[in-house]
């Protein structure tokens, strides 16, 4: 069964590492992932309000390879392939999403996952 890491970061800095086992497209939960010491990630989300209404946010974060153990191809080496994608995902009015790769119906389809290749 693939599993693989999920990294989620809200506009107001709240984070939530997990592992997601996955067949064949079918969801079938998740787990939160322990990290501390080596495997603690980083991460800064700051937002902008106009009045009490978030108008616009960015994030950056920092994921230690220490963290994707005992994953596959952790570290990477040079030509290793890992698949990724990102996403926006917005419940306020109605929901909404972006990514990177699209895929679907559920953002849980890792084959149609966009590549990273390492250099």
């Amino acid at each position: 069964m693939p599993i693989y890491f999920e990294y989620e970061l809200s506009p107001y800095n709240y984070e939530l590492p997990i592992l997601v086992p996955n067949m064949k497209g079918t969801f079938l939960g998740w787990r939160p992932w322990h990290y501390e010491g080596d495997r603690k990630t980083r991460h800064a989300a700051y937002i902008e309000t106009k009045g009490n209404t978030v108008t616009a946010w960015n994030a950056e974060f920092f994921i230690p390879y220490a963290l994707l153990k005992p994953l596959n191809n952790v570290p990477p080496k040079k030509g290793n392939q890992w698949r990724a994608n990102m996403y926006r995902i917005d419940y306020d009015n109605k929901s909404s999403t972006w990514s990177w790769q699209l895929t679907g119906p559920s953002f849980h389809d890792y084959e149609k996952f966009g590549t990273f290749i390492f250099d």
